[in-house]
């Protein structure tokens, strides 16, 4: 934390994936290198994501959907976040369990209604923790979860997204 205060530069991050169709509704996206600490990391193996629909939306169920996915990185971020926070705060976990659904109305991406948004109209996340605190700080845990979460933070408040096309 003292490093990250006398150096603030080194608090910066670039993550990266990469994505390639494969057939159908299959994708194969990796996640190996990144910027962080003022260096490049390459040193982790390549992490492959299987991106794939159930048979019912077209696809052959090779992986989760990218919804899907979206879900599993806020299930990770927001625990991750509430679990760092709660060792600097010095209380010790036992276990955190979280479980999260969507609701989605799939006529706004094939593009059948213009008045059924495309995204998610609500995301709803519940948490167990085991610990030896009472129900406000489990609760003040949650409320930290989601003041700390990158992914929280992304998905629920507007985020600049630049699309292009890769002239390469």
């Amino acid at each position: 934390m003292n490093l990250i205060q006398e150096t603030p530069e080194i608090s910066q991050f670039k993550f990266r994936a990469t994505n390639k169709w494969q057939n159908g509704t299959y994708n194969q996206a990796t996640v190996k290198d990144f910027y962080g600490a003022l260096q490049e990391d390459d040193t982790r193996d390549p992490l492959v994501f299987n991106i794939d629909e159930p048979p019912i939306l077209l696809g052959d169920n090779k992986g989760a959907n990218p919804v899907e996915y979206l879900l599993v990185g806020l299930s990770g971020c927001l625990t991750t976040a509430m679990v760092a926070h709660a060792a600097a705060k010095g209380i010790e976990l036992r276990s955190v369990e979280s479980r999260l659904e969507g609701d989605l109305d799939i006529q706004g991406f094939l593009g059948l209604s213009q008045d059924v948004p495309v995204e998610y109209q609500e995301i709803r996340v519940s948490f167990k923790i085991d610990a030896d605190i009472s129900a406000a700080e489990k609760q003040e845990l949650v409320e930290m979860a989601q003041k700390y979460s990158p992914v929280f933070n992304t998905v629920s408040k507007p985020v600049t997204v630049n699309v292009g096309l890769d002239n390469a």
